[in-house]
């Protein structure tokens, strides 16, 4: 399959003419300087850091003669939001036998939760192993068999039951094989959680499945963020955390379990939860709930005959704020790279269209909050758009870019879904590049980024995210690039070190802005509408709108 995919990006046609080069590798810089300074304290939504940065984006969109496009004609808009800062337990502990275990916040877990309480308190909850906690009727998949889950504690593992299944048994390829489905992130299983009405969550941590290490998923600085229950909706678990691989092995031992034993059972379609023993979870931890207002960035350039069409970009804003000290003392997560360099990006496109001729259809710029919080600024935006979803011709995403240098190809995440992977590989040839699909597609990056709120509803979409891996720099090849993506992960992603830095080689980063410029000024100037392929998951909510296409 990866090699028929390959073949056929290779082999779509160049452009009748080769694409302009507008963005430059300076312009990004300055702006990413700016954004990832100290003086904007790290951009969390609510905070100093977000009003400064509003201003900034405002400031630049004006000056670049841009129109507001936010509903009501502003600039802004407003998204509702819970932010929860958990604090010391009083009380966290697994109990088994007359004894207890401390779960430690940062060391074991990550305790949290995105309702609106002031305090997280339920005492001797039994804990239940759920598998990956999937429930698909579609793939004849589910874990809960209807088992009650109403106060108890629900423990999964990460990623897919396919991830580490082997030819013959059930899970095997039922779940697209390494590549993750959304079933496999962990923002659906503390959903699925809270709709089978466990009273608690917790995730057991693998780098592998997770596809970052515990420095990520234990990090809760920040704390929590969640846009509010609307009344269809079941409540939030009382707690959600990450589980560190020796907690989950503690936990496991105490219960008298085999978890790689477990491991196994849950690749089989007739997995059943299984309680884990006597050991029971206690919490009582305080919670500091306020209610604030974070706010996305819409701006546009009016199409001239069909302005009502609409081709929207996409970049976050917003970072991880003020957290505890690092061996250096920084405090502060600057996201450069993660963010600032796809809101840099998206700033130097909308000067370059604007620079050129009027485009036909519209061009829209979403700059989103809370993406780190859980594609929280793209989801309301979803809920409540400015610019209709069935007119919306595609969304391109830039979330992280490689700053290692040139490249001779560009990283496609989510290959094989629509068929803008086509209108990517024709604007690669023109600049002499190819595409390579995602290198490790079960991280499922194609679900953590923001296109997927719109893709969801049935937009096609392009994301750009250096960090998918394999990308091949013209010094040093795959070895490089891989070499790079391992050291940024590791190190530097939602850390103190994600900062500007004048060692950075853009180059490779704007020949990948460059190929956005080039896909969107055809799709802004043609009548095409991007569908998705026969086999995407979102094949059938787009064609539910297809009357609203001309």
């Amino acid at each position: 399959m990866r090699a028929r995919l390959v073949a056929a990006l290779l082999a779509a046609p160049a452009l009748l003419a080769a694409a302009p080069a507008p963005v430059t590798p300076a312009e990004l810089s300055a702006t990413v300087k700016t954004l990832a300074s100290d003086a904007f304290g790290g951009r969390a939504p609510g905070t100093p850091g977000e009003a400064k940065t509003i201003a900034y984006l405002v400031a630049r969109l004006k000056a670049l003669g841009l129109t507001p496009a936010a509903p009501g004609g502003g600039w802004t808009q407003t998204v509702p939001m819970i932010h929860n800062i958990t604090g010391a337990p009083r009380r966290l502990v697994l109990e088994t036998g007359g004894r207890t275990i401390d779960l430690v916040p940062g060391r074991d877990v990550a305790p949290g939760t995105t309702r609106a309480t002031d305090r997280i308190a339920f005492a001797h909850a039994p804990l239940v192993f759920v598998g990956y906690g999937v429930h698909a009727p579609e793939r004849g998949w589910d874990d809960f068999k209807g088992v009650d889950l109403h106060g108890k504690v629900a423990v999964f593992l990460v990623n897919d039951p396919d991830y580490e299944a082997v030819r013959g048994e059930d899970a095997f390829g039922r779940f697209g094989g390494q590549a993750m489905t959304y079933y496999g992130r962990w923002t659906y299983k503390y959903e699925e959680a809270a709709r089978q009405g466990a009273i608690g969550a917790l995730i057991i941590h693998e780098t592998g499945p997770a596809g970052y290490g515990w420095n990520v998923a234990g990090n809760s600085v920040g704390g929590t963020y969640a846009l509010p229950v609307s009344g269809d909706e079941p409540q939030p678990v009382a707690l959600q955390s990450w589980l560190s691989g020796p907690a989950a092995a503690a936990l496991f031992k105490a219960a008298g379990q085999d978890l790689a034993a477990l491991k196994r059972q849950a690749r089989s379609a007739a997995f059943r939860p299984v309680p884990l023993g006597d050991v029971r979870l206690s919490a009582d931890l305080p919670v500091r709930s306020e209610r604030i207002e974070s706010h996305n960035v819409l701006a546009k350039i009016a199409g001239t005959r069909a302005p009502g069409e609409t081709l929207l970009f996409g970049a976050h804003w917003d970072a991880y704020g003020i957290g505890a000290p690092d061996a250096q003392g920084r405090t502060i997560r600057p996201g450069a790279n993660d963010d600032a360099l796809g809101v840099a990006a998206l700033i130097a496109l909308a000067r370059a269209y604007k620079a050129g001729p009027p485009p036909q259809r519209t061009i829209g710029f979403g700059f989103w909050t809370a993406e780190e919080r859980g594609l929280l600024g793209s989801e309301y935006y979803a809920r409540h758009p400015a610019f209709p979803l069935a007119t919306t011709v595609a969304n391109l995403t830039i979330d992280i870019l490689q700053t290692a240098g040139a490249a001779r190809d560009v990283v496609l995440i989510g290959a094989g879904q629509d068929s803008l992977d086509t209108d990517l590989a024709r604007a690669a040839r023109a600049q002499g590049r190819t595409v390579t699909p995602d290198a490790k597609p079960e991280r499922g990056l194609f679900y953590r980024a923001d296109h997927f709120s719109l893709a969801k509803r049935g937009v096609p979409t392009l994301l750009l995210m250096g960090a998918g891996g394999g990308v091949d720099l013209v010094k040093g090849g795959r070895a490089a690039g891989d070499a790079w993506v391992t050291d940024y992960t590791a190190h530097c992603y939602h850390q103190t070190c994600d900062s500007w830095s004048a060692a950075w080689d853009l180059t490779g980063a704007t020949q990948d802005v460059n190929l956005f410029y080039a896909v969107g000024r055809d799709l802004a100037n043609s009548r095409a509408w991007p569908g998705w392929n026969a086999q995407s998951e979102f094949r059938a909510t787009r064609a539910a709108s297809a009357a609203e296409r001309r």
